[in-house]
């Protein structure tokens, strides 16, 4: 199998650390050698490559921007996107698990836990001992998280909790949930582990989309917690839409990842295509679809880029991070239909990613925002009017 070389039209790599180049070179060459010549099997049987695990916490892959005193990498964000980057040219699954593990769960618990939560999760999330899963979604509450009828009561030495929370990546296999409920009206973060009473996390099946993860339901029937599981910084709703806004810049990172993988498919494929005695590269409508690919993958690159920088100087703010997250996922899926265009019959087969990626993108440019709400988060921003209650 031919080794990823990378796709970068305006040498972005010239504007990165040396110690940026040397993670993202390591996870490329681990999704080389670990992910691709597996995932077509895995997304077929509908299975989440659970071995994989161990590797990517070897790699120290697991909550890597946070402190190496917890057991984490201590990476700045700009290596932490190219991290997702290369685990989506790999697949969303892959990036989606990586992605839940550090900034939906790990993330919470260093942000708004005590230190004693810290010091006995997180070491053991970042070892891949343990898995967590983050339940905030509910079957009748996506866009509007706000509106969660999943209720917190407080009851002596602890709290009782009912409620479900859906479409759940992870939550089947999860040895813990962050799970975000109201109490006494207001919006509070609890730890719940597997095996509680009352707790169950069925599997959600029948999926045409991220079939290489594990989605769940999460459901809450008179579940009894000790009082040490609350998470005490959370107060409020901006408690998990900080944790959302995490998940969103790796995503507007991953996606660069699938972008490159179709381009660079498509590229090689129209140039050993041959049709009319000559490969479809030479005509003009293919040369235009892959400009145009090329194009839009290289201003991902350089938006992403930029935000990475302002994430590490603390001077990201959460519009910048929607436009990255609503813009990159757009395009990401454009090009992915565009590439299975111009592999025309054979795009639909698993010996290329193409339709794979595709598929994946449908669910990834809703999750975590859909490209309507972030729409109105950036219109309300640069307008000063909320279109939206």
């Amino acid at each position: 199998m031919n080794k990823f070389t990378g796709v970068d039209y305006f040498n972005v790599e010239s504007l990165l650390q040396q110690d940026e180049i040397m993670v993202r070179n390591t996870v490329r060459e681990f999704v080389d050698d670990r992910v691709v010549p597996v995932i077509e099997k895995y997304y077929h049987e509908e299975k989440f490559p659970a071995h994989l695990i161990a590797e990517l916490a070897n790699l120290n892959l697991l909550g890597s921007t946070l402190p190496q005193k917890y057991g984490c990498a201590e990476m700045n964000n700009v290596a932490y996107g190219l991290v997702m980057q290369e685990l989506e040219r790999g697949d969303s699954g892959i990036r989606s698990f990586v992605s839940v593990q550090s900034s939906l769960v790990m993330y919470p618990i260093f942000t708004f836990g005590r230190e004693e939560q810290k010091n006995y999760w997180l070491p053991k999330l970042a070892c891949g001992e343990k898995i967590g899963c983050f339940g905030l979604t509910e079957p009748d509450f996506g866009s509007n998280p706000g509106g969660m009828i999943t209720r917190a009561e407080k009851i002596k030495d602890g709290y009782k909790i009912n409620g479900a929370k859906m479409w759940i990546t992870n939550g089947t296999i999860a040895d813990i949930a962050i799970v975000w409920a109201k109490l006494d009206g207001e919006v509070r973060g609890f730890i719940i582990e597997k095996g509680t009473k009352g707790f169950t996390a069925p599997e959600m099946k029948g999926k045409h989309s991220l079939k290489a993860s594990v989605t769940s339901e999460l459901i809450f029937q008179d579940v009894i917690i000790d009082e040490n599981n609350i998470l005490p910084g959370s107060g409020g709703l901006k408690s998990p839409l900080m944790c959302l806004n995490q998940a969103r810049y790796g995503i507007a990172w991953g996606v660069v990842g699938s972008m490159m993988a179709c381009y660079d498919a498509a590229l090689t494929y129209a140039k050993s295509r041959v049709q009319f005695s000559k490969p479809i590269a030479a005509y003009q409508m293919t040369q235009e679809k892959l400009v145009y690919m090329i194009t839009e993958t290289t201003k991902a690159q350089l938006l992403n880029l930029q935000l990475g920088r302002l994430k590490d100087k603390g001077e990201a703010i959460h519009t910048q991070i929607s436009m990255a997250k609503r813009n990159n996922c757009e395009q990401a899926l454009i090009i992915a239909r565009t590439a299975r265009e111009i592999l025309g019959a054979n795009g639909i087969l698993n010996e290329y990613p193409v339709m794979r990626h595709s598929q994946n993108l449908e669910s990834v440019k809703t999750y975590e925002g859909t490209h309507e709400m972030h729409t109105l988060v950036i219109g309300e921003d640069i307008t000063g009017i909320p279109a939206f209650d």
